[in-house]
């Protein structure tokens, strides 16, 4: 069972990703969508990224709702 606490730091850590403040910084800087993307059919994904977004937000698991705040901010 995950009990790790659910926030941006995190996520970016789970998703394989520098989740040092200054990483978070230049992922956001590196990376938009446009709103009529998907946030799991985003180009910067790697399938494994893509597949733990999906399930995710498909199961409405734990991770979602940072999930939800991740696609905000690529907007």
């Amino acid at each position: 069972m995950d009990t790790s606490a659910h926030n941006l730091k995190n996520l970016f850590a789970q998703l394989g990703l520098d989740n040092s403040d200054a990483g978070i910084k230049a992922f956001f800087s590196q990376n938009t969508l446009p709103s009529d993307m998907l946030l799991a059919e985003a180009p910067f994904w790697n399938q494994g990224q893509k597949h733990f977004i999906e399930e995710s937000l498909r199961e409405d698991a734990d991770w979602s709702e940072i999930i939800d705040e991740l696609d905000a901010r690529l907007r």
